[in-house]
């Protein structure tokens, strides 16, 4: 079907597959005017956050400033036009680039072409992983990623990161170490600190301080149009940059003190790159890339949501998986490393007015363009510049705040904060992570493998049953009525059978037992098997088992079984009141 000119004409089927699988498509076709002056201002903005951002956990990973210029403009573009939010922005990340460099120093010198080899095929891996997560929508999996555990690992490694930029800071060569030998090291030998370096590094501190908690509040009593103080204040750390180079070039400050500086950074676009095929290699870097792509996901959702839920917008999250995998096979093909969401420059970016993917398209060729014409100028740029540039960003992610919410509401998944946040200073950021879940999973096994069992009554004279120990309501010497509030499976299973026992045995007089099923929504093999003793035992014991209120779904599997045919179809009933006529202590 096409129109009087000729062009095809798509049905709303047709544009709605293509709004899946390219989410910019309901922007490339009819882009609104109004959309363009927040695009342009926030894909500036960013942008100039992004270069010596970009730059800065390059080196965080170990590798060359410009690896990270590269990663900011191929797969900006590639999420721009597959990404479902509006807002997020795609890039280099401070943890991300920890995670870098604890998984490939281990296995190549830093600095080395080797190094850079692998930190290639750690974008591919991410980016397959990613993709393969989107595909299949396995994007649940990182739930298994609970909050504290992810609070406790952000804030750990916002210290790991910390420590690891002090060198910097301080003109100190350091070796690689973890991080209380680190901290034990820099105590050590903090008599040989450049006081230049340290000069330079504190000053860009405390402007990025002063841009981040100052500026604004006197921009705006000085009368400052407000569209103004979002880009003013958020130009600090290319004003760090532009005053700690030229101090270092006027003053030949790293001839004279020993300033260390970036050095020579290759102009021009990136090449193509592929990957080393060595499996050993893969397979060694395989952990690492599960790491990243599970947190950078995350990250990247939570960001994302937040952002699109203020706008009442959507976010796919399956969507968001295939394009940031898709986006790091694009850092891969460019000689790039592992990208993700970040939390900062995505907030800048939502401030700034951005609109839809155009912001990130236009972030990433202002970057480009840097990259061809303006890298010269970096020569001079002061390392300690680049570590106060970190510094400062992930100060900020040491969340105190959610430790004390979740320490007064629940103390076990504070323990899991707590866990994941020593393990990661005291074993690594995977080793820590890893053993974070491990503790949030044995919490919910062990939550679940003793469930909440409320004995319930009659309230007044309504058909509503509730807690003996929370109520005042009516009960009956020959009947006990039980809600289990959990599904059933293996963990559990015998909970219930030595729970239901015990009720029994401390009630002679009982000749019915009814088991409700409201909060059940699953029984495992094992749970049916000791459903099926249960069963068996209360007919010893000269007890009817009843059925109230389970669920549909759950009721199906049974009777597929023959566990209702065995029970008597005349024994399960819709509500826990149904049961009670049925046995004759109410009347209907």
């Amino acid at each position: 079907m096409s129109n009087s000119q000729g062009h095809p004409i798509l049905t709303d089927q047709q544009s709605a597959q293509r709004r899946t699988i390219l989410p910019a498509w309901h922007w490339l076709r009819r882009y609104p005017r109004e959309y363009l002056v927040g695009d342009v201002l926030a894909g500036f903005i960013v942008a100039v956050m992004l270069v010596p951002q970009g730059m800065a956990y390059a080196l965080l990973a170990g590798l060359p400033p410009e690896v990270g210029l590269y990663a900011s403009i191929l797969p900006l573009i590639v999420y721009g036009l597959l990404g479902s939010s509006r807002t997020l922005a795609v890039g280099p990340v401070a943890i991300v680039s920890l995670l870098v460099a604890t998984g490939i120093a281990p296995l190549a010198e830093v600095g080395s072409a080797a190094y850079l080899q692998l930190a290639i095929v750690l974008a591919l891996l991410v980016g397959v992983i990613q993709l393969v997560m989107g595909l299949v929508r396995l994007g649940f999996l990182v739930n298994f990623l609970s909050h504290p555990v992810l609070a406790g690992f952000t804030s750990a490694a916002a210290l790991v990161i910390g420590l690891s930029q002090i060198k910097h800071l301080l003109g100190i060569g350091m070796p690689r170490l973890e991080f209380f030998e680190l901290l034990r090291y820099t105590t050590v030998h903090l008599t040989e600190t450049n006081g230049t370096t340290l000069a330079l590094g504190g000053g860009g501190v405390l402007i990025l301080l002063y841009f981040k908690w100052g500026l604004g509040g006197q921009l705006k009593r000085w009368g400052v149009p407000p569209r103004w103080v979002l880009p003013i204040t958020k130009s600090a750390p290319l004003v760090i940059v532009v005053l700690g180079t030229a101090l270092v070039w006027g003053l030949q400050l790293d001839q004279r003190a020993g300033v260390a500086i970036v050095g020579d950074v290759p102009a021009g676009l990136p090449p193509l790159t592929l990957p080393t095929m060595n499996l050993g290699l893969w397979q060694q870097l395989l952990p690492t890339a599960l790491v990243i792509s599970f947190v950078g996901y995350m990250e990247s959702i939570a960001v994302a949501k937040s952002l699109a839920s203020k706008r009442r917008q959507k976010v796919g999250a399956n969507q968001e998986l295939l394009a940031l995998g898709a986006a790091n096979l694009g850092a891969m093909l460019t000689g790039g490393y592992p990208v993700t969401g970040g939390l900062s420059r995505s907030v800048v970016n939502y401030e700034a007015g951005a609109n839809s993917g155009l912001a990130s398209i236009i972030t990433a060729v202002l970057i480009a363009l840097t990259v061809i014409f303006l890298t010269p100028i970096f020569y001079f740029l002061p390392q300690a510049v680049l570590a106060a540039i970190v510094i400062v960003a992930v100060a900020g992610l040491v969340d105190v705040k959610t430790f004390r919410h979740v320490w007064q509401y629940n103390k076990a998944d504070a323990a899991s904060f707590v866990v994941t946040f020593l393990a990661v200073l005291a074993a690594g950021v995977e080793n820590g992570i890893l053993m974070g879940v491990g503790v949030a999973m044995l919490l919910f096994i062990w939550r679940s493998s003793r469930p909440h069992v409320a004995v319930v009554g009659r309230l007044g004279q309504s058909e509503t049953y509730r807690n003996v120990r929370r109520h005042q309501v009516q009960c009956w010497p020959n009947v006990v009525a039980v809600r289990i509030d959990e599904s059933l499976y293996f963990a559990n299973s015998k909970f219930l059978e030595d729970t239901v026992l015990g009720l029994i045995a401390d009630q002679p007089e009982v000749d019915h037992f009814v088991l409700i099923g409201t909060a059940v929504n699953f029984i495992d093999a094992s749970a049916l098997e000791t459903l099926e003793t249960l069963l068996q035992e209360l007919k010893d014991a000269g007890v009817q088992l009843h059925l109230a209120a389970i669920k549909g779904p759950v009721l199906d599997r049974l009777r597929a079984i023959g566990f209702v045919d065995h029970l008597g179809e005349q024994f399960v009933h819709l509500t826990t009141h149904d049961a009670m006529c049925a046995i004759g202590v109410v009347s209907e």
